[in-house]
């Protein structure tokens, strides 16, 4: 009887405990099946250019095909020209690649955005998209570093320059550039396409940004936002500190320079650079570098045309109009356009 009365108990707690268990795992059923998985989001773009869509819409396809244009002019002339066919100009004709990428990433489907249909976007074109974004963005941040490493070898090691900076050199530079973007931006990207997304699917920014998406989760974003935020520190630091400490010794190159006409043909080398690496990292710094997202999304998306739509336009210009080299081409260009029958 001592032992009977035991074993009844360990019977009845057993019951209890798989009674708690059926109930436990019918409530989550029936929270899963009460919470409705989203397959596609709605991108609301710009509220305020309502109003005069079609003017909007006009202006930015304008911006675009001039951006498409002038970094296509670069990489024809640049691919053409026997006196360009040098590093400097293979790191700028792929510089103008990947803005021609970046852009059609970003501007095709804002254009869309505008009209009355083209708002709705599903959840693996817009993870494909968040992906391309990252990808080559972080492949321009590493470009840009490599081309500060390129001038550093140009004005501090003139003599070893060529053997230092093959073609051959170039191409691995290159090729690590990428592999890099893509071993930095795919994790992160990855994170995010496995977060719950249910109920409320309005992305609050022009395109599929890291941010918007994270606020849209119904899950832990932690993880997440700290790899978001591990993976920009990543190629932000990596690609800056190449800058900095190329810049560095540029600049101690410069000062022990004897000739004020060598100082002066060095800074205006180096003067695009500078000024694309101050747009460019001071927008994705402000946007991306910060662990947790307190700034209203409506600042976020001023910052964001910014450098997804005016930095890329800008960039041609700034090499182009600095570049005597590449001017003088395209004008031989135009003529030979002109005098073609």
């Amino acid at each position: 009887m001592a032992l009977v009365l035991p074993l009844l108990d360990m019977r009845a707690t057993a019951a209890s405990f798989s009674s708690s268990c059926r109930v436990l795992a019918d409530y989550i059923i029936t929270s899963l099946n009460n919470e409705s998985k989203v397959e596609e989001f709605i991108i609301l773009g710009f509220p305020g250019a309502t109003p005069l869509p079609h003017i909007f819409f006009v202006l930015l396809m304008i911006t675009y095909l001039v951006t498409l244009l002038s970094n296509c002019m670069i990489v024809l002339i640049i691919s053409t020209e026997q006196n360009l066919q040098t590093p400097m100009y293979f790191y700028l004709r792929s510089f103008s690649l990947l803005e021609i990428c970046y852009v059609s990433v970003i501007v095709p489907k804002l254009l869309a955005t505008i009209t009355p249909h083209g708002k709705l976007i599903s959840f693996c074109n817009c993870i494909m998209q968040l992906f391309l974004f990252f990808y080559f963005a972080a492949a321009e941040c590493f470009l840009l570093g490599i081309m500060a490493f390129d001038r550093y070898l140009a004005i501090c090691n003139p003599l070893h320059y060529s053997a230092l900076m093959s073609i051959y050199m170039c191409r691995n530079l290159m090729l690590g550039s990428w592999l890099g973007s893509f071993a930095v931006t795919f994790p992160a990207v990855m994170s995010i396409s496995q977060l719950s997304f249910c109920g409320n699917n309005f992305i609050n920014h022009f395109f599929c940004d890291a941010p918007p998406l994270l606020k849209l989760s119904c899950g832990n974003t932690s993880s997440s936002d700290l790899l978001g935020f591990i993976s920009t520190i990543v190629v932000v630091l990596t690609s800056f500190c190449t800058i900095m400490f190329s810049y560095l010794y540029i600049l101690r190159t410069v000062q022990k320079m004897c000739s004020s006409e060598g100082r002066k043909k060095a800074f205006s080398t180096c003067g695009s650079h500078l000024i694309v690496v101050v747009i460019y990292y001071s927008t994705v710094t402000f946007m991306y570098a910060r662990p947790k997202l307190s700034f209203a999304f409506t600042l976020n998306r001023v910052v964001a045309v910014f450098y997804t739509v005016i930095t890329p336009i800008l960039n041609p210009m700034i090499y182009c109009l600095r570049n005597r080299i590449v001017i003088d081409s395209i004008r031989k260009k135009i003529l030979f356009l002109k005098d073609f029958p």
